[in-house]
């Protein structure tokens, strides 16, 4: 079994016994994690968006909207009860962004680490997987911002630690974060400044899976998980063993947004912004990230290849 096989696994597992398990209902109240997706918001073919997709651009499958997603935590994407059915914000976007573009959605499951190569070779259209817009992204591929890019700093619920809000607040610190992420890069240069004031290092932590994230706060072994604050909050909304003690943009210093990604002028990214201008106009946007709990992180307007995160060292 591939290591995304077994992650798929113990996610679908996790997200399982949330679903029936002890203090799931207010869990249950809040979010359909339903392999039913009848559901879903739909929307309308959008002309404009249609007629805005370059002369000569080729979907993947004809007729479809072939999208990479990361099913790794809800409420942006996550296995439902069935183990299989991805569900979520990013996955009702991308049936939105479908049905705007006169097309079948095709959502395929991917490890984070794959869907670069696998969007710039051509064997996806787009990613829809809370990816962020950074100036060395868009050297190869282009955005169509659809989120604010949120990351929170949440610890044990009976944790002393009651607020984090800058570098010397997590100085000494056990902190679990994502390896190749702009959060990772973000408490690394937070730790650089701490040791070059004198303050104690940081121990950055990496785990494979929420579940060993998780016991390592519960258990002790790290002091704080420092991740999207859109997954974190899910968590602690319906576990209550983890508060939230501080946010910062996952842009820090910075703002940052999350975008539909695609290859790099191939001609789909303005037919994707339009599409998504058209949606927050006439509300199918909003009641999508309403439904999942993210309100609070919407964009105003959707933007193709806005600035983005500097590379390291600008």
């Amino acid at each position: 079994m591939t290591v995304f096989k077994k992650m798929k696994s113990l996610v679908a597992s996790i997200v399982a016994a949330a679903a029936i398990g002890l203090g799931s209902a207010h869990a249950a109240e809040k979010f359909n994690l339903s392999p039913d997706t009848s559901n879903r918001v739909r929307a309308q073919k959008d002309d404009a968006a249609i007629k805005a997709v370059a002369p000569g651009f080729n979907f993947v499958s004809p007729g479809k909207f072939t999208v990479a997603i990361n099913p790794w935590d809800p409420p942006v994407a996550t296995y439902a009860t069935d183990a299989k059915t991805v569900v979520g914000t990013d996955p009702e976007i991308a049936q939105l962004l479908a049905d705007s573009l006169g097309l079948e959605l095709d959502l395929v499951p991917v490890a984070w680490e794959d869907w670069p190569l696998g969007v710039s070779s051509g064997k996806y259209d787009a990613v829809i997987s809370n990816v962020t817009v950074t100036e060395e992204r868009k050297e190869k591929f282009d955005f169509s911002t659809y989120r604010r890019d949120v990351l929170g700093f949440y610890v044990k619920s009976d944790s002393k630690i009651t607020a984090i809000k800058e570098p010397k607040d997590v100085a000494g610190l056990k902190v679990i974060t994502g390896a190749g992420t702009n959060q990772e890069k973000i408490i690394l240069e937070w730790d650089r400044e701490n040791v070059a004031a004198g303050l104690k290092p940081i121990e950055v932590q990496y785990y494979d899976d929420r579940a060993a994230a998780d016991l390592a706060i519960q258990s002790g072994r790290a002091d704080v998980e420092f991740n999207p604050n859109a997954t974190l909050a899910y968590s602690a909304s319906f576990k209550g063993t983890t508060k939230l003690v501080g946010t910062v943009s996952g842009g820090w210093p910075v703002s940052a947004e999350i975008a539909v990604t695609t290859r790099k002028g191939a001609g789909l990214a303005d037919a994707v912004t339009i599409a998504l201008n058209d949606l927050i106009k006439d509300g199918k946007y909003g009641e999508v990230l309403k439904r999942w709990s993210l309100s609070s992180e919407a964009v105003d307007k959707a933007q193709t290849n806005p600035p983005g995160l500097p590379k390291s060292g600008s």
